[in-house]
């Protein structure tokens, strides 16, 4: 136990058969639990978990591969079976240090957090070595993430070292939730629709020889369409059906203000292309409900971001 919660480490594992004993030997005592979840690896990596004596280790296997998402959601199913009272993911190639297990745990066990979440990029030189096409993309992501999530406080969402409170995950519809390497990003939208308050903790990433299996072409639009379906989604929760918020009006008329004004602009524009002079009453007309669903819009970001759930309202375990 830590702090008096039983804690549950949730490994997702798919061709992991060369790390995963390390994964399970360096493991602190004070994990009650260790749930490895085989995401149907063509390698020997079960093989490998049954051969290690450790009463603590629970290993499920998938018959049909679900994604990392997937073998996340099976982990934290079964560690709640288990009793767990929070639930961490470690990754199946350790490149998650556990020696900085607690300073994620003492975030939801004392600090009253109900979510945690390690950030590899908290310094500059934290970006140091990377090419700069990944810092402009782990930039724009971040961004992107924070708009849909709703968690401005936090970055590096690819971010899988997590904790996360057993009462938290029970509120959470698991099921719905992306089962794919969008899996962490659409975690927190959810988290977010229930005012869950998160926070991120400072924690330097482990790089091994491992080769990542992502495919750009087909995660990259995936990402783009769960976010932009996931902010719809939170606003109407969080800020129409739930309690009816200004955020909700500032935004519906910022965003129809902005394109009747970058309608009437860009007819301006084609007016003008064809040799006919715009009067000052033309372009007023396009400027004006231009600037003023931009002011609306940039009033409900505000908004947006005052209201993101940072402050800790959960009770320690202790």
């Amino acid at each position: 136990m830590y702090h008096g919660a039983r804690i549950a480490a949730v490994v997702p594992a798919y061709k992991e058969e060369k790390m995963i004993a390390t994964v399970i030997s360096t493991m602190p005592d004070f994990v009650d639990f260790i749930v490895i979840v085989d995401d149907c690896s063509p390698d020997q990596t079960s093989e490998v978990v049954n051969l290690i004596a450790d009463d603590r280790v629970t290993l499920i296997r998938h018959e049909v591969n679900q994604g990392v998402g997937g073998a996340i959601v099976t982990g934290h199913k079964s560690a709640m079976a288990l009793g767990a009272d929070v639930n961490v993911i470690m990754a199946g190639d350790a490149q998650m240090d556990p020696n900085h297990l607690p300073a994620l745990l003492d975030k939801v066990t004392r600090d009253g957090y109900g979510f945690a979440k390690a950030n590899r990029f908290f310094a500059p030189e934290s970006f140091d070595g990377m090419p700069q096409y990944r810092v402009f993309g782990n930039i724009v992501l971040s961004f992107m993430t924070k708009m849909a999530s709703g968690y401005w406080n936090l970055f590096d969402p690819q971010n899988g070292y997590t904790a996360v409170r057993t009462e938290v995950l029970k509120r959470v519809p698991l099921d719905r939730v992306s089962r794919r390497y969008s899996f962490e990003n659409d975690f927190l939208i959810h988290l977010n629709i229930l005012q869950v308050p998160a926070i991120d903790v400072p924690i330097p990433a482990v790089y091994a020889d491992e080769v990542s299996s992502i495919r750009l072409s087909k995660v990259v639009p995936e990402l783009l369409n769960l976010l932009g379906r996931g902010f719809w989604r939170r606003i109407w929760y969080r800020y129409v059906l739930w309690s009816f918020s200004p955020i909700a009006l500032l935004l519906a008329l910022g965003l129809v203000l902005s394109t009747i004004g970058l309608s009437i602009a860009i007819w301006v524009c084609f007016q003008i292309a064809t040799s006919v002079i715009a009067t000052a009453a033309t372009v007023m007309l396009a400027a004006l409900p231009l600037m003023l669903g931009t002011q609306l819009l940039i009033s409900a970001l505000q908004l947006d971001i005052q209201a993101s759930p940072s402050t800790p309202t959960f009770a320690p375990f202790e």
